[in-house]
């Protein structure tokens, strides 16, 4: 096979480096699906590898958790050339070669088809951001979570994960409540669905009370710490939590009286090895019920190879708003 494009970073004595090298198929890793990559798209955590040298097994690496493409070719009898696939989390990006690159090889065990209703550019759009939504709107409603019974929290609302959150709630019918840190964002998360726009400093906790007022249902939580600690305690009776960041710290303090006296549900939502009879489960409801009307639309920002590297610093400054996805292909 001819040489592709792909960006690679590595560790030097002055930090982390990126660069666009062309590579050939010998130097990706070891895989089953050898993937012709048409878009990836950029999360948290491919910044802390490409920005800050942080989280990978190994560098250099071609970082990039996520990516959506057609098969050239398949070692494996779930997959024929010409299908279409995507691959998100494992260790796609941190322990393997990612989707930050026009060619991947990838372990069968991480490829999904294509659900039907999704294009390979909506489910990029999506990305890792899109299926942890999707996966925490799920664990809640299993938890008791309805429409009608209040209002649901999303923090980090201007954040990836919080965006597509807020559009498929609301498309559900639920009322949604969207905390940001900039409140000039108040347009912008309203035309995603959110009824009420409030700034984060209001849902942190900041006493030593075990409990406040019940306010809500239910929230999605990808912040962590003291957010997280003001969530448990202004949740309505059997209400429930879904949990799966941490910009906000990894030390949560709470008290056994939010469970056993209100009946709460905390869900911890991992997305990187979830399993993948629900994995296909859950992308094939981002194709149906919990596609969200925002794709294509000023939610998403699309970029070239070549610029991604200022966006992977961006990221880590919390200058990223909403989804940024990686043409490959310049489609």
């Amino acid at each position: 096979m001819n040489s592709f494009k792909a960006l690679v970073a590595d560790k030097t004595d002055e930090g982390t480096e990126m660069s666009i090298k062309n590579l050939n198929v010998d130097d990706l890793s070891e895989g089953d699906v050898l993937i012709d990559v048409h878009y990836s798209s950029v999360n948290y955590k491919d910044g802390m590898v490409a920005a800050e040298g942080q989280i990978a097994e190994d560098f250099p690496i071609i970082p990039g958790i996520d990516l959506a493409g057609v098969v050239i070719e398949s070692t494996d009898d779930k997959f024929k050339k010409g299908d279409s696939v995507i691959a998100t989390s494992y260790k796609i990006g941190t322990g393997i070669s990612g989707g930050f690159s026009e060619v991947a090889r990838i372990p069968a065990e991480y490829v999904v088809l294509l659900p039907d209703g999704l294009t390979l550019k909506e489910s990029m759009e999506l990305g890792t951001a899109g299926f942890t939504a999707g996966i925490s709107i799920s664990k809640l409603e299993r938890a008791g979570v309805t429409p009608d019974n209040g209002e649901v929290l999303v923090a980090g609302a201007s954040g990836g994960a919080g965006s597509l959150s807020i559009s498929m709630l609301a498309a559900l019918g639920y009322d949604v409540v969207a905390s940001t840190g900039s409140m000039d964002e108040e347009d912008y998360l309203t035309s995603l669905g959110a009824k009420k726009i409030i700034h984060r400093d209001d849902v942190v906790n900041d006493d030593k009370k075990p409990v406040h007022k019940p306010q809500y249902q239910a929230a999605i939580d990808p912040v962590g710490g003291k957010t997280t600690e003001y969530i448990i305690k202004t949740l309505k009776p059997e209400g429930a939590l879904a949990t799966f960041g941490l910009v906000g710290g990894i030390q949560v303090h709470t008290t056994v009286l939010p469970f056993i006296g209100r009946g709460i549900h905390w869900l911890g939502v991992d997305s990187v090895f979830y399993p993948m009879e629900q994995r296909i489960k859950v992308w094939d409801r981002l194709a149906k019920d919990l596609k969200p009307e925002i794709l294509d639309k000023d939610v998403v920002n699309e970029v070239t190879l070549e610029e991604l590297p200022q966006v992977l610093h961006d990221i880590i400054d919390g200058k990223v708003r909403g989804r940024t996805i990686v043409n490959l292909k310049n489609e």
